[in-house]
């Protein structure tokens, strides 16, 4: 998957000259927590967060009434409170790199770019669905973990196991274990007991370390 399979293209904005009592207003409205701030020319010049937004409020301990705040908001600007050192990602990018720049830079979504031109937005939420259906969540089915030599071939030997078993694979991810000679997979398979899979393992001499009826 890229991060355009994903993302977000229905995007909600603001402007520079946007009140803070306007954008709040807006996410509110749209349930959103998070607003690109674009300018007359649609160039992408930063972004808002309803924890900036809340920031910029004065504080509880201040003397002034209703009136006077909700004034004061409606005066302050989204170009005085947004963050301008946008973190972004190209729309081209693999899924596995936005995940690494949000866990990495500690944000939770990433605006996503066409050269110069803001084309969506890509959130945790979005990963988290991608995580379901690569892993297979869906299916019902028996998912089964092991390690296995690092080597070429091996996973072609579990894949036609599995076959004349009459059973298909719905969803195979490899990771590093422990043991840097080996290679760890999770495996989800359908229309195959767990017996039929326990016993196919035993007799390729895997052993394990979790299987189950998924």
């Amino acid at each position: 998957m890229i991060v355009s399979d994903l993302m977000s293209k229905d995007l909600i904005y603001v402007n520079p000259e946007t009140s803070v009592t306007d954008a709040r207003a807006l996410m509110t409205k749209e349930n959103v927590n998070k607003l690109p701030v674009l300018d007359r020319d649609n160039r992408l010049v930063g972004i808002v967060t309803k924890n900036d937004l809340s920031k910029a409020a004065p504080s509880q301990a201040t003397t002034l009434d209703m009136y006077e705040l909700s004034y004061l908001l409606s005066k302050l600007k989204v170009e005085k409170v947004m963050v301008k050192n946008v973190i972004t990602v190209n729309q081209n990018e693999v899924i596995e790199e936005a995940a690494r720049i949000m866990a990495d830079k500690n944000v939770g979504c990433l605006l996503v770019m066409n050269g110069d031109l803001l084309v969506g937005i890509i959130t945790e939420s979005d990963l988290f669905h991608a995580f379901i259906e690569m892993f297979g969540a869906r299916h019902r089915g028996v998912r089964f973990m092991a390690d296995m030599a690092e080597k070429p071939g091996e996973l072609a030997k579990i894949s036609q196991s599995i076959a004349e078993l009459g059973g298909n694979i719905v969803s195979i991810v490899t990771s590093e274990g422990k043991d840097v000679s080996k290679r760890r997979i999770t495996c989800k398979v359908t229309h195959v007991t767990l017996e039929q899979v326990r016993s196919m393992l035993e007799n390729m001499d895997i052993e394990p370390f979790d299987i189950r009826e998924v």
